[in-house]
């Protein structure tokens, strides 16, 4: 965003201007934020800062939204195979998290050991359990299978080898699915998008690309596959014939922070399309297709995402209708929601320290004066700024943000210059040492993403819900805690 473009435009909406950037309850009252019906000065004073808030019910909300919508619109009265939701739990995962969201009726996507671990251990049903990853281990995949979870997402022709020996040996059948490169790029970032040829995830669709498999032609041959077609055609021909794998369908996820529903129904018909391929040549009805996740939440006043009834209601129409054209049985459909159920249901706390105003030469050639406002944490608990120069609000939240507002920059304590919170704001001109800030919209991507940078300890994960008093879902890292990972002398 250009600094002509962020002057004067950007500010931190309340919470009755634009609810989709707050956690549903949050409210002012007396000019204090309020989250869960809970004072977030008192948060901030009984739990220090930085604290990451986290809203129960709207959590719960949500995830309540995204079951019905893929109950309602995939509905088999509607001559369709059902659908459901997974929680990707890489947006933001606990023991309490895992337990909500299941509640609500959606499967938990994990993407490790220690993703699934905790969904295990939590009490997750494993049969509403996915396991993601482009390199998973023999641990991740031997847990998976002795567990019994839903389904496997291969990733390559080494994972369909690798997966097929560890079920044989535990006397298995492993539920699979593959994951394809649909070549639709959506979204933001480069480094989120996930569907293009060149990235690590997911088997080509590219014709000539079976060759890459490394096998010659005779042993393409054998698997029913000449050398112009492509890499994942042959892994699906193989898959077809191995006893130790069930292979249940089709996934494609082609980004993140997705508004409209166009990527995925372009990302539908492709896999639909390769789909029915399949059956007629290899002669099966594959049952389930998953999109993946990647729907967008509001950051800011700019974004503007549709609901998540409108985008599942297009996406519904759009498969019924290809599959009308190909004249196939609708699949089974899923998605994989994360930052839509979790992102807005958070904000991160934080005190100011040192303010310092800074002369700057706008796009126009005028000075300016910007005002940098430090806080007591940073890039160590929320590192999407640095990586992928993800834009935030703040806002004052001990008292009403009243009178004059300046433009602002908000930075984090770390020894780095791009150590930004929120890159462009505008925050009262008596801003002092001591008040409290507010960033909406960080229950996604922004604890799971945390590290000890200058040896900065992790923050809590404070619940709220309906006015009870807060209640310590993840405690804050200690000293101690940091420290005791160092062998090399007594500390």
């Amino acid at each position: 965003m250009s600094e002509t473009a962020s002057v004067g435009t950007l500010t931190c909406p309340t919470p009755d201007e634009r609810p989709d950037l707050w956690p549903w309850s949050a409210s002012r009252e007396g000019g204090v934020l309020r989250v869960g019906g809970v004072d977030l000065t008192s948060v901030a004073a009984d739990f220090g800062t930085p604290t990451f808030v986290l809203d129960v019910e709207a959590m719960r909300g949500r995830a309540r939204v995204w079951a019905s919508a893929m109950a309602e619109e995939f509905w088999d009265g509607y001559g369709m195979s059902g659908g459901d939701a997974f929680y990707a739990g890489k947006a933001f995962l606990s023991a309490d998290v895992a337990r909500l969201v299941a509640a609500e009726g959606l499967g938990i996507d994990t993407a490790s050991l220690g993703e699934l671990s905790l969904a295990l251990r939590a009490g997750v049903d494993p049969s509403l359990i996915g396991l993601h990853g482009n390199n998973k281990s023999d641990a991740e995949i031997r847990l998976a299978l002795e567990a019994g979870i839903h389904r496997i997402f291969i990733d390559s022709m080494d994972e369909v080898h690798q997966i097929e020996r560890i079920a044989a040996d535990l006397g298995v059948v492993a539920p699979v699915m593959a994951r394809l490169k649909s070549g639709i790029h959506a979204g933001g970032n480069e480094y989120i998008a996930t569907a293009h040829e060149d990235q690590k995830f997911g088997m080509s669709l590219q014709p000539g690309t079976a060759a890459l498999a490394g096998l010659d032609e005779a042993e393409l041959e054998h698997w029913g596959v000449e050398a112009s077609d492509s890499y994942a055609a042959l892994a699906a021909a193989i898959l077809n014939v191995t006893d130790s794998l069930d292979f249940r369908g089709i996934h494609c996820h082609i980004g993140s922070q997705i508004f409209e529903a166009e990527g995925f129904e372009q990302t539908a018909t492709t896999a639909l399309e390769f789909m029915n391929r399949l059956n007629r040549d290899l002669d099966v009805t594959l049952p389930e297709l998953d999109l993946g996740g990647g729907y967008g939440i509001a950051y800011t006043e700019a974004d503007r995402p549709r609901s998540i009834a409108e985008v599942t209601e297009s996406i519904a129409a759009s498969v019924a209708a290809t599959c009308e054209r190909l004249g196939m049985a609708i699949p089974h459909m899923s998605f994989e929601p994360g930052r839509s159920i979790s992102g807005p249901s958070g904000a991160t706390l934080y005190t100011v320290g040192t303010i310092k105003n800074v002369s700057i030469e706008d796009e126009n050639g005028e000075i300016r004066v910007r005002r940098y406002v430090s806080v007591d944490g940073g890039m160590s608990d929320n590192a999407r700024p640095v990586l992928y120069e993800s834009d935030y609000s703040v806002t004052l939240a001990n008292r009403a943000p009243a009178g004059e507002q300046v433009l602002c920059r908000v930075v984090g304590k770390h020894c780095e210059s791009g150590d930004i919170v929120v890159r462009y704001c505008y925050l009262p001109a008596d801003l002092q040492a001591g008040d409290i800030l507010a960033v909406p919209a960080t229950g996604a991507y922004c604890y799971v993403l945390g590290s000890n940078y200058n040896f900065l300890t992790r923050p809590p994960v404070i619940a709220t819900a309906e006015g009870r008093p807060s209640r310590v879902m993840i405690r804050r890292q200690s000293e101690d805690d940091m420290l005791a990972l160092d062998m090399g002398s007594d500390i």
